[in-house]
C-alpha cells in the first residue's frame, strides 16, 4: 500500500502547533547561515542540544553538527522525550 502523504500532512503536518514549530526550525537555519556556521549542501544540521524536540530554538539550546551525528542519536519515538 502506498503512503498517504496528503493525510499525514492533514493529520499532522498541517496543524498550528507543527506549522510554528517547523518555522522555528527554519528560522535557526536561517541564523546560522547568517552566522557563517553553516551553508547549503554542507551537510551540517541544527540540533536541540537536550533533545527537547518541543522546546524554543533560541542560541542556547541549539549547536551545529553533522547530519550523520545528528541522526544517530534521534530518541526512540515512543513519547517518552515529548
Amino acid at each position: 500500500m502506498a503512503r498517504d502523504y496528503k493525510k499525514e500532512y492533514r493529520d499532522y503536518g498541517g496543524t498550528e502547533e507543527q506549522k510554528k514549530r517547523r518555522a522555528q526550525r527554519n528560522a535557526a537555519r536561517r541564523k546560522a547561515i547568517r552566522e557563517g556556521k553553516v551553508s547549503k549542501g554542507d551537510g551540517k544540521e541544527i540540533d536541540h542540544k537536550a533533545m527537547n524536540r518541543k522546546g524554543p530554538l533560541d542560541n542556547s539550546s541549539v549547536r551545529v553538527v553533522s547530519r550523520k551525528t545528528n541522526r544517530s542519536k534521534q530518541p526512540k519515538r515512543d513519547g517518552s522525550h515529548d
